[in-house]
């Protein structure tokens, strides 16, 4: 019985983790489309230069 528990135990670790690595795929994705839309739709200064959209 207890082998057993243990694997159950095993594959619901398992599991989980592999749930919660897809979602910080996601959210990793989600990030990225972000910076690159803020990279594209970045102002203009008034020299006409591309300013930055990041403060650093």
């Amino acid at each position: 019985m207890v082998p057993l528990l243990l694997v159950l135990l095993l594959a619901l670790i398992l599991f989980g983790a592999g749930f919660a690595i897809k979602v910080l795929w996601w959210v990793a994705v989600a990030v990225l489309v972000l910076w690159l839309l803020g990279f594209v739709m970045r102002s203009t200064t008034a020299g006409g230069g591309r300013g930055r959209w990041y403060r650093w």
